[in-house]
């Protein structure tokens, strides 16, 4: 069997603030899986004042859902340009598995009102689970760290409405498909037991396949 044969193309979706991120970091270093961010491309392009990174700033700081075709363009030429790239593409239409993080609307406001981040790194603080060593300032540097615009309530009140209404018919679709595992809960570890889970008696009957998963922000 080919290359493209062993893969498992999927998806991590979840509202803003639903702990993909974190869950893409425990599935990776649980299961012999590689990962492809769609958050961590928009922040590196976005840090690096990129032609795609400020456009799509523009949308992030009106707490409006980037466009479907300026993702897929800076996705596929971010594929084009990996080793893996071709087999990527072949695949990236065509998904076997869509894990969705359901997380009530109030625990990430929660959240991500207590997110801080320091601008030039791209590293990012919780003052609730991973506050920085010294208020206000980024433990390596010493630089100040800053709310995100897209994180202030007035504006995270408009990207989970735009989230809401452009996953729908999204969801749907795969949900029909029989790919969609919807994963429900307000604590990070108690879904991450739930993905543990879903993931090991998925792979138990996938043998010695090499896997990939790509969790994307959507």
């Amino acid at each position: 069997m080919g290359a493209l044969g062993r893969l498992l193309p999927a998806v991590l979706m979840g509202a803003p603030g639903s702990g993909k991120r974190t869950l893409a970091s425990r599935i990776v270093k649980h299961f012999p899986l590689q990962k492809f961010s769609g958050k961590d491309l928009l922040r590196y392009n976005q840090l690096r004042d990129t032609e795609f990174g400020v456009l799509a700033k523009i949308f992030t700081d009106q707490g409006r859902l980037i466009p479907d075709d300026i993702m897929t363009r800076l996705t596929l030429q971010e594929l084009k340009s990996s080793p893996r790239g071709t087999e990527a593409l072949d695949r990236v239409y065509h998904l076997h598995l869509v894990m969705n993080m359901d997380v009530p609307v109030e625990v990430i406001r929660r959240r991500l009102s207590a997110c801080w981040i320091h601008p030039s790194s791209g590293r990012v603080y919780n003052l609730e689970f991973h506050p920085p060593r010294a208020v206000g300032v980024d433990d390596l540097t010493g630089d100040p760290l800053v709310q995100r615009e897209d994180d202030r309530p007035e504006t995270l009140s408009k990207r989970l409405k735009a989230y809401e209404d452009q996953t729908k018919r999204v969801l749907d679709y795969y949900r029909g498909k029989g790919v969609l595992e919807t994963i429900s809960g307000s604590e990070t570890n108690k879904i991450w037991a739930c993905v543990h889970a879903f993931l090991q008696t998925k792979f138990n009957h996938l043998g010695s396949f090499k896997r990939t998963v790509t969790p994307l922000t959507i």
